[in-house]
């Protein structure tokens, strides 16, 4: 099947865009988070492509005054990728690599936006993600990251909240092999016990930003880190040599009460980051872990779905919330630097990690 995008010279294999190889895992996924300095705001949008599914599907997640808003939707995709609208959820590239709209149109939850992002610097290719239980892939996928400021407004149940450049954060593009839909009915043979440790820690500073992130196994050995450092603009950022982070957990979770990030720049230098969250944003509001709305799920030819919850309620040992990106200040230290920013801390750890002290799927740091 010929779609619009066979138009454009961006083919991969010798068959139409509508099809990506033969994995039914593929994805092909944009996210954006932002927030302000103080933090009274934070916001997340994410739209993910699965072409072997036939599924298109979108979220917004926005908290403000302490409640986390998510609007998600689900579309057949038809085969037709170029088409990057879901229900009231548009993702628009205006400039390559330098500008991207988000905007959700009125619909009967209250959740409307109007956002530009603005590159405040490169975009980074991270190391390619490959990780294989036994003979069997589970993910193998590429990923884009990229600094920015935003401008524009939301509005939250008829509350208009203004965007201005002090609105910082990042955006992604991954596209690749993952777990999307449903679940595989045959497991790896023979069965272990599940086990993913994930940080990912993306920084803004007023002159600079900052880069980590870090898949490691039940030992603590990092199958797949980075980090990068650099400043504004068009530079060329610094990929770290060496880098490694450390996480305090609160008492009778998984989540971190505080961390730090070291890194060795390419000429020895050392660099230090210290990590305090001040809050969660729970990632289930744009489809990671929901059980209903999860990436890929078959909803039908259209649907939306809108729930809230108070951020200081949630109990996050649950299942659904364990997944999340944590709201940070950050003061970073170098050779001759101090800088005081912010920024996000992802969290996702199941399963055993020596180094933290886990055994279990989800036992708890005392």
């Amino acid at each position: 099947m010929l779609t619009k995008a066979d138009d454009y010279p961006i083919h991969q294999l010798p068959e139409p865009i509508a099809t990506a190889g033969t994995d039914r895992n593929f994805y092909d996924r944009y996210f954006f988070n932002g927030y302000t300095p103080d933090g009274s705001l934070f916001f997340a949008v994410a739209l993910g492509v699965y072409p072997h599914l036939n599924v298109m599907d979108a979220a917004i997640s926005v908290i403000a005054d302490g409640v986390q808003h998510n609007l998600r939707a689900s579309r057949l995709l038809k085969m037709e990728r170029m088409d990057t609208t879901v229900g009231p959820i548009a993702v628009e590239v205006i400039e390559p690599l330098k500008r991207l709209r988000v905007r959700v149109s009125d619909n009967e939850h209250g959740i409307k936006a109007d956002i530009l992002f603005k590159a405040r610097a490169r975009a980074v290719e991270e190391p390619r993600f490959t990780y294989r239980q036994g003979p069997r892939t589970l993910l193998d996928y590429t990923r884009l990251t990229q600094n920015g400021s935003y401008e524009g407004w939301i509005d939250v149940k008829g509350k208009r909240i203004a965007i201005d450049s002090k609105v910082v954060g990042t955006r992604d593009r991954s596209w690749g092999v993952r777990p999307i839909g449903l679940s595989d009915p045959q497991a790896v043979a023979p069965p272990r016990v599940p086990q993913f440790y994930w940080l990912w820690s993306p920084l803004n500073f007023e002159d600079r930003f900052m880069l980590y992130h870090n898949n490691a196994d039940a030992t603590g050995r990092p199958w797949n880190t980075a980090s990068v450092l650099g400043e504004l603009g068009d530079a060329e950022p610094m990929h770290m040599q060496a880098c490694s982070s450390k996480i305090v957990f609160k008492p009778g979770t998984r989540h971190a009460k505080s961390a730090t990030i070291e890194t060795t720049d390419a000429n020895g230098k050392n660099w230090r980051v210290e990590l305090t969250p001040k809050f969660h944003w729970y990632m289930s509001g744009v489809g990671y872990g929901h059980p209903e709305w999860g990436h890929g799920h078959y909803k039908g030819e259209n649907a939306l779905g809108y729930d809230s919850y108070v951020t200081a309620d949630v109990n996050e040992n649950d299942l659904k919330f364990l997944h999340i990106q944590a709201f940070v200040t950050a003061k970073l230290q170098g050779p001759g630097i101090e800088r005081s920013g912010v920024g996000v801390l992802e969290q996702l750890i199941i399963g055993p990690h020596a180094p933290s002290g886990f055994k279990e799927i989800l036992d708890l740091a005392p």
